[in-house]
């Protein structure tokens, strides 16, 4: 195919914003949304590769849970008592943010609380174990007996459970649509921004089909960044999750979304009776670090023999649909943000390791922060690139973690 004179690069169609977003996923939409509650006279612009939501914020199983992808014993061993309670507090402030901003029929917004299934006796005693240090954090959390978990989910197997009453679920694609119509953003998919060129003050991005200038630039890209920001590249790296739907089941026995193994697997019903399942990648671990869109045998062999077995009532169903999303895991498990070197104009964030929905709109407003320049006093440490800089690369032993 041949490209005429008119449609040649030189030829873009031209904007300007105050702020651009890059990325049409739950924190990038969120982000927008805030600059415009905070300051609606700003003109913002969204910027989407493809469609919004159309990456892992539209990909996977709607669980908005406090905490990190792991358990709160784990958070302790692993950032120290403070850290852990700051990290599990900003989770919170995104689920109670979420249930007062927004219009919650726009997004099946369901708040009936979270289960933290231990799949081992092992993996009971480390939630036994966090239970005290959770209610001195504050969390509303009440542990059940294996008999008490297995009834309530009508599940057989588990070896106890962590009630978290402040859990809920979501249609994650209809609350990021929900996000940027309410942002009031320009909203422009299928511009993938190819580069950014740097100006001072300012920066240009160019998409194939157009050319947007900008005073800041918020790039909220997950393990896609790199590649517009290389210095960027040891932050965060792509990791596949898996997932599929069920056809209905006659009646409903999981009320609440089931975060079970470490994480490794999770599972909600939805109202019509499907069943949501995924995780199982910390048994295929090198298979699934790659951004392939593709599911595999394997992995989703997997996911239907966790919940054949801990769910028997579930076997007779058949699996409707099967899908995969990329997210962008962190080295130390946490998200990462920060400004782009020698580019204070530039913000970044990236690295949820799984738990996008959990950070998602809290994260939104702390980045509509840095990008106002009226940063307030709060979390920004708790996710800052710098803790990074001058010690060696954390370790990656990411066994437990996945996507919810």
């Amino acid at each position: 195919m041949t490209t005429s004179f008119w449609q040649q690069a030189h030829r873009k169609q031209e904007a300007a914003y105050d702020v651009v977003v890059v990325g049409g996923g739950i924190v990038g939409c969120s982000t927008a949304y805030w600059l415009h509650r905070r300051q609606p006279s700003l003109r913002v612009g969204i910027l989407e590769a493809r469609t919004l939501g159309a990456g892992a914020s539209g990909r996977n199983a709607g669980l908005v849970l406090q905490g990190t992808h792991t358990d709160y014993r784990s958070d302790l061993d692993r950032y120290g008592k403070q850290a852990a309670r700051r990290l599990w507090a900003f989770t919170r402030d995104t689920r109670d943010l979420l249930a007062t901003e927004l219009r919650g029929t726009a997004f099946d917004w369901r708040s009936d609380g979270s289960l933290t299934a231990a799949g081992t006796g092992d993996e009971a005693e480390r939630l036994r174990a966090g239970l005290p240090h959770l209610r001195t954090a504050g969390a509303p959390v009440v542990y059940l007996d294996p008999d008490e978990t297995n009834a309530r989910l009508g599940a057989s197997g588990f070896h106890g459970g962590l009630f978290v009453t402040t859990g809920a679920v979501v249609n994650p694609l209809q609350l990021v649509r929900h996000l940027a119509a309410q942002s009031e953003a320009d909203i422009h998919t299928q511009h993938p921004v190819e580069h950014i060129r740097w100006h001072d003050p300012g920066v240009v991005l160019h998409t194939p089909s157009r050319r947007v200038r900008a005073g800041r630039v918020v790039l909220a890209l997950g393990p896609s960044l790199p590649s517009l920001v290389p210095a960027t590249s040891a932050y965060v790296r792509p990791v596949r999750a898996q997932m599929l739907a069920t056809a209905p089941a006659d009646t409903t026995h999981i009320s609440v979304p089931v975060y079970s193994h470490h994480g490794g697997f999770y599972v909600r019903q939805l109202e019509d009776g499907r069943v949501l399942a995924g995780g199982g990648r910390h048994q295929h671990r090198d298979a699934e670090e790659t951004s392939a869109d593709a599911t595999t045998p394997a992995v989703q062999a997997t996911i239907e023999r966790y919940l054949h077995t801990y769910f028997p009532w579930t076997q007779p169903l058949s699996i409707e649909q099967r899908w995969s999303g990329t997210m962008g895991f962190s080295p130390d498990g946490r998200p990462v943000v920060g400004r782009v070197p020698g580019h204070p104009e530039g913000i970044f964030a990236t690295g949820f390791t799984g738990h996008g929905m959990g950070y998602g709109f809290r994260m939104g407003r702390l980045l509509a922060d840095l990008a106002e320049g009226t940063q307030r006093p709060g979390a920004l440490d708790l996710f800052a690139a710098s803790r990074f800089e001058n010690t060696e690369r954390p370790s990656e032993s990411d066994a437990q973690q996945t996507a919810r």
